[in-house]
């Protein structure tokens, strides 16, 4: 890679790298793994930066290489087995933290239950705020399939966190 294209590669990763972080946190789950897809990401993006012709379209790139990474380990087993993580004392918490973070928790394992493709709809569209056509260009999709696959998980959340409320109010 010549200096120039090194030094535009630089420049992407210092003004992008949060964002892409808190992506693949979203993503994944867990910081070790974000940090992990965004440097994967970011090697491939590396060996592919002299063909990529337009440098408007590198951060689409990068996450579709992040959302295409990310589906391939969650296919892999080890990746579904959580880290137990036993050297921590919970935290005191009043009653109104105390649901929030419940309810917290529950969306997000009901988040991290989706296949892949919706649950990069939902992250793309509703955390990073892209539009339909921004989420279709990155994942290499058309805008039909964002809006089905965006619909899609949406009412699996609905009827997820419905019947959580509904199992609560029975053991109450």
């Amino acid at each position: 890679m010549d200096p120039a294209d090194e030094e535009a590669f630089r420049g992407f990763i210092e003004t992008r790298s949060v964002a892409l972080l808190r992506s693949a946190y979203v993503l994944v789950g867990d910081r070790g793994r974000a940090e992990d897809l965004v440097q994967t990401a970011l090697v491939k993006t590396y060996l592919a930066w002299p063909r990529i012709r337009d440098v408007g379209a590198v951060e689409a790139y990068v996450r579709r290489t992040m959302v295409t990474t990310a589906t391939s380990w969650w296919r892999m087993r080890w990746y579904r087995e959580p880290a137990i993580e036993v050297d921590q004392v919970p935290e005191r918490h009043t009653d109104d933290e105390f649901t929030a973070r419940l309810e917290r928790d529950a969306m997000w394992h009901h988040l991290r239950a989706l296949p892949a493709r919706q649950r990069a709809v939902l992250v793309l569209r509703y955390y990073e705020g892209m539009s339909e056509a921004e989420i279709a260009d990155t994942l290499g999709v058309s805008r039909g399939t964002v809006k089905s696959q965006a619909s899609r998980a949406i009412a699996t959340l609905r009827r997820r966190l419905t019947d959580d409320t509904i199992e609560a109010g029975v053991r109450a």
